[in-house]
């Protein structure tokens, strides 16, 4: 698989200093067409929402816990092997996203818990984004963020059923290498020609808000003075 260009650096700095609804309002001001797709569209827990907005570049794979593994035991430790391989190398920072093939089942077992969040630290990954069970969390590893559809108590038979392809979590469609941004409100997936111009247009966002939420907030609001401030906001290009 060809890689693309990594992003400058200092523009995944100056992504992560917004939260996700601030770059999901960017991206409809400059990729209007995604205002129904890219993002996670269904709950997901976040034990840890005091963590920053993490930015990088998708690691895919997808598991399965209700059923046991087909594969030998040699197979199932290069499978994993390849895996671990493939979330520590590429374009970084990297983000896991993890698709749980369970159907009604979903998050029967947990992949994630105090040691694979502390394996995927180590390899480079910023954190997790899954439809998945996490468990563990006291002794998650340290500053790595998790979103997922539950907490559980039990790994089951969880194992990897696939990885690097396209996955679909909580909504949001993800393919090997998008770039992800993703904090305690979930995550969104932004498209590579559009990323330079989302610190722009967030900047732009935040202008329109001021006057709506300066007199909102001031102790002499009035009707009259919101409906100057909604013109106002109208007026700020």
């Amino acid at each position: 698989m060809t890689q693309p260009a990594p992003h400058p650096a200092s523009l995944l700095e100056a992504l992560a200093r917004y939260d996700t609804p601030t770059i999901c309002n960017a991206m409809e001001v400059v990729a209007p067409e995604r205002r129904l797709v890219g993002f996670t569209t269904k709950p997901l827990v976040c034990p840890f929402p005091d963590l920053p907005p993490m930015v990088g570049y998708a690691r895919t794979a997808t598991i399965r816990a209700t059923s046991a593994s087909s594969l030998s035991a040699a197979e199932a430790r290069a499978q994993r092997t390849a895996y671990y391989e493939y979330c520590g190398t590429g374009h970084g920072p990297r983000i896991s996203i993890i698709q749980d093939l369970d159907g009604a089942n979903i998050g029967f077992g947990a992949f994630w818990g105090e040691v694979n969040s502390s394996v995927h630290k180590a390899l480079g990954c910023l954190g997790v984004v899954t439809d998945g069970s996490i468990r563990d969390i006291p002794a998650w590893a340290p500053g790595f963020q998790a979103l997922a559809g539950s907490i559980g108590p039990s790994h089951a038979y969880v194992h990897l059923a696939g990885f690097g392809e396209t996955v679909c979590v909580a909504g949001m469609t993800v393919s090997s290498d998008d770039l992800v941004h993703a904090d305690c409100h979930g995550a969104v997936v932004i498209p590579a020609n559009v990323a330079a111009k989302l610190p722009d247009a967030a900047e732009l966002c935040g202008r329109r808000e001021e006057p709506i939420l300066a007199v909102a907030r001031s102790s002499s609001f009035t009707l009259e003075k919101l409906k100057e401030a909604l013109a106002k906001s109208a007026e700020i290009h």
